[in-house]
């Protein structure tokens, strides 16, 4: 049966050579002085070495043939379009290209076959980067609103290639006693021998992936207030920083955004991945702590921290609180903080105020580190912490050695720039943004330069780049990796449906923030009123 399918495929791989449009510089033709039009816009981009080849279609109303020129250091492409305006670019050449222009630009040159003969636009130029982009990215595809959970996985592309392969699905048809939710998959400091993802409804858990071995735990404790969600692996011990959040979601019916996803409360946890132990790092009734993050040496945890009883009456009774922060959704506001870490001892420090983003009128979400360990990358938009559906969301770095922050406009647009991760080299990222429709999230990927400047970014390549266009899910939480994940989708499914989940120990941890009435003279209102009013006499 394998001969047969190789065979097939060898056939099917003959007869589409075959048929590739053949490719000719035409003798004669006209200047324009116009660019061409083409989609997805891979034009004055700055590239890896690595990336796949970047395919796109080329549109003119008047032209029925186009052929693309692109030349680089003693290399060059010649490729003509097919019937439908598309340009595929031969993997070989391409990376044979790209090899031998690193630290230096490739032109583009686009001709066009109109009625009265061929035109050839105005060049542009790709630039490619001296350094490589870690090869895997994962993501979620999901419908940008949804009711139930069917149809939901975990996928991973080569980036170098067009290859993608799902790491997990729950169900293709709806069955509600199989239905169940999976979200928030992570890995630990870029590499998939660490890996984690959760499980929400039917067959709940947490999925932790060691040593090429799954095994689902349940973080439930009466002073907990969900199980673990939003995470960050210790780079160097095997713990686990969690969120654990009260989360509800409201669509709107007037305002400008779609839906309204906020925590009527949340605080931080602390999992021992080998002694299977959890316990509390902050527990708090005022401040609301989310969306955790380790800095590369591990000795730093950065998060993100709101205050909510200012907008809450005291008397107000615990059926209400949800209803009363719905209703004040945009006068929520986060802050980015960040809390000293002892690796030796497991204990926790005094919390610092990193950037505060409420005295600005401003909310900071999803934190992340540049592994070289100088930048903090986050989201900054007008409220709240699920910026996924802001469309004032943009992208911002803190250099941690100059103190400055600053937008990376480059890589901004007007409509919803948010979930980000770091190539481990830290001169890359990878973002989800609505820009294209503003409706579904595509993945862009951003040269960061040593500079600390942000370049034009450009959307993932696609061996058909229409699939961008006929794709009709989101893609969310690309989290970026140096390897493959191993484990078998079978291997997880097994894990998933046919154990119930090993309980963790609660544990008492005696530098935890505690401060359930917000009135106790240790708690992080007092200490960061104090470094927030430090700054700002600065």
């Amino acid at each position: 049966m394998r001969r047969y399918t190789l065979y097939i495929y060898s056939i099917l791989s003959i007869l589409i050579v075959g048929c590739k449009p053949k490719a000719e510089l035409p003798s004669q033709f006209k200047e324009s002085n116009t660019e061409a039009e083409i989609y997805p816009d891979y034009k004055d981009v700055v590239v890896p070495p690595n990336i796949a080849p970047l395919n796109f279609i080329c549109r003119d109303s008047a032209a029925v043939a186009y052929v693309a020129h692109l030349k680089g250091n003693d290399q060059e492409i010649l490729a003509a379009a097919s019937e439908d305006g598309i340009i595929r670019l031969d993997s070989t050449e391409w990376r044979r290209l790209l090899s031998r222009s690193k630290g230096s630009d490739v032109s583009v040159d686009i001709y066009g076959k109109r009625p009265d003969g061929w035109v050839h636009f105005k060049p542009y130029k790709i630039s490619v980067a001296e350094e490589d982009i870690d090869a895997f990215i994962s993501y979620r595809l999901i419908e940008p609103g949804y009711e139930l959970y069917r149809q939901l996985g975990i996928y991973q592309r080569d980036l170098t290639t067009f290859d993608e392969k799902p790491i997990y699905e729950n169900n293709r048809q709806y069955n509600n006693g199989e239905n169940h939710c999976i979200n928030c998959h992570n890995y630990r400091m870029g590499s998939t021998e660490s890996m984690l993802f959760h499980v929400r409804s039917n067959h709940g858990g947490t999925i932790i992936v060691q040593d090429g071995k799954a095994h689902k735990i349940q973080l439930k404790d009466s002073t907990i207030i969900s199980s673990g969600v939003y995470p960050s692996w210790h780079p160097t011990e095997n713990l686990v920083a969690f969120s654990t959040n009260k989360t509800g979601q409201a669509f709107h019916v007037y305002y400008p955004e779609k839906l309204e996803v906020l925590d009527e409360k949340s605080d931080l946890l602390l999992y021992d991945v080998t002694k299977n132990e959890v316990s509390h790092i902050f527990r708090t009734a005022d401040d609301m702590e989310t969306f955790p993050c380790w800095s590369p040496d591990g000795r730093m945890l950065y998060y993100c921290s709101a205050k909510r009883n200012y907008l809450l009456d005291p008397s107000l009774p615990d059926s209400l609180i949800a209803r009363r922060l719905l209703s004040k959704f945009d006068s929520i506001r986060y802050n980015l903080m960040s809390i000293p870490f002892d690796p030796a001892t497991r204990s926790f420090g005094k919390p610092q105020m990193v950037v505060n983003a409420a005295s600005e009128g401003k909310s900071i979400s999803v934190p992340r580190v540049s592994p070289d360990g100088r930048y903090v990358l986050y989201t900054k938009g007008d409220y709240g912490q699920f910026h996924i559906w802001h469309k004032s969301s943009d992208l911002w770095v803190k250099d941690l050695q100059t103190d400055s922050c600053y937008a990376l406009s480059e890589a901004n647009s007007p409509d919803v720039d948010s979930f980000h991760s770091w190539s481990s080299n830290s001169r890359w990222f990878v973002f989800s943004s609505r820009r294209m429709d503003e409706n579904y999230t595509r993945l862009f990927i951003a040269y960061f330069d040593k500079d600390g400047k942000a370049h034009k970014p450009f959307v993932i390549p696609q061996e058909d780049p229409e699939w961008n266009i006929l794709l009709l899910k989101s893609y969310n939480v690309p989290e970026l990796s140096r390897d493959a994940v191993s484990i078998s989708m079978q291997d997880l499914h097994h894990c998933i449906y046919e154990t119930e989940g090993e309980n963790a120990v609660y544990k008492q941890n005696p530098t935890a923030i505690v401060d359930l009435d917000g009135t106790t003279g240790a708690s992080p209102k007092a200490t960061t009123d104090r470094v927030s009013s430090a700054n700002q006499k600065k």
